[in-house]
C-alpha cells in the first residue's frame, strides 16, 4: 500500500470512526432517562467511559486529521509560547483518556456483579497511579510523531495490566453469571490488546503495523454498542435473564 494511500485510508476511518462513537455517546445520554433503575450506575459509568475515550480519541485521531491537512504529522502549534506537535498533543489526551476509561470499566465490573475491591483490584488503581506518573516524565518526548523506545513500552505496561486484568475479572464472573454481554465485552478487551501490543512493540521498526490500531479500535466500538445494547436498550439484565429462563 502507498503511503498516500495508507494516509487516505487512516484519515476515512478517522473521521468515520469520531462520528460514530459520539452519536454513541449522544444516543447514551438521550435514553438515560429509559434505562432500568438496577442498570442506572452502570450505564451512567459506560456513558462516562465512552465519553471519555471520545474526547481524548478526537483529540488523538482529530489531531491526525488536521496534521494530514497541514501538510506533516510534524505539523507544531504554539501553546503559551511553546511549539507542540499536534500528533503528540492528541497522542498525551489520549493515554489520559484510555487510562481513566479502564478505570472506570473496573468499576463497572464491580457494579455489575457487585463485587468488593480486594488487594488486587487495589494493585490495579495502584497501576493507575503508576502510569500517570510515568507519563509525567520528560522522557516521553510528547512532541515524537512515533513513541520512543524503550519508554512507549515502559509506560503501557501498567495499562497492558489495567486492560487485561479487566478482561479476566468480566470474563471469570460473566462466565459464572451466565452473562452473554459482559462475556463479550471480555473478549472485545483482549481482542484490541492483541492488536495494541504489536503496535507498541514494533511500530518503530515497521511503521505499516500501525494499521492494526483500526481493528483495535473497532474492537472499542464493539464494546460500546454491547453495553449499549445491554444496558440502555435491554432493561432486563443479564441476571435477571437467566433468573427469569430458570424460573419458566
Amino acid at each position: 500500500m502507498s503511503e498516500s494511500a495508507r494516509m487516505w485510508m487512516e484519515i476515512s476511518f478517522n473521521i468515520l470512526y469520531l462520528f460514530v462513537v459520539w452519536g454513541l455517546v449522544i444516543t447514551m445520554i438521550r435514553r438515560r432517562p429509559d434505562v432500568s433503575q438496577e442498570n442506572k450506575k452502570a450505564a451512567n459509568l459506560v456513558l462516562w467511559a465512552f465519553a471519555l475515550l471520545a474526547l481524548g480519541d478526537t483529540g488523538h485521531v482529530g489531531f491526525r486529521v488536521l496534521a494530514y491537512a497541514s501538510g506533516s504529522l510534524d505539523t507544531q502549534i504554539n501553546i503559551f509560547g511553546r511549539q507542540v506537535g499536534l500528533v503528540g498533543l492528541g497522542a498525551l489526551s489520549t493515554v489520559i483518556t484510555v487510562t481513566i476509561f479502564y478505570l472506570l470499566m473496573l468499576e463497572l465490573w464491580r457494579v455489575r456483579f457487585n463485587k468488593r475491591y480486594g488487594w488486587y483490584e487495589y494493585l490495579l488503581i495502584g497501576f493507575v497511579i503508576l502510569r500517570f506518573v510515568l507519563m509525567a516524565l520528560p522522557t516521553n518526548d510528547w512532541n515524537s510523531v512515533v513513541p520512543p523506545q524503550p519508554w512507549s513500552t515502559l509506560r503501557n505496561i501498567p495499562l497492558t495490566i489495567l486492560g487485561l486484568s479487566v478482561a479476566y475479572l468480566m470474563l471469570r464472573d460473566a462466565t459464572k453469571a451466565k452473562d452473554s454481554a459482559f462475556q463479550w465485552i471480555g473478549w472485545m478487551i483482549l481482542l484490541s490488546y492483541a492488536m495494541y501490543i504489536p503496535v507498541i512493540l514494533f511500530v518503530q521498526q515497521v511503521p505499516i503495523i500501525g494499521m492494526l490500531m483500526i481493528p483495535k479500535t473497532m474492537a472499542y466500538v464493539a464494546i460500546g454498542f454491547i453495553v449499549y445494547y445491554s444496558l440502555y436498550r435491554n432493561p432486563v439484565s443479564g441476571m435477571e435473564q437467566v433468573a427469569s429462563e430458570s424460573t419458566a
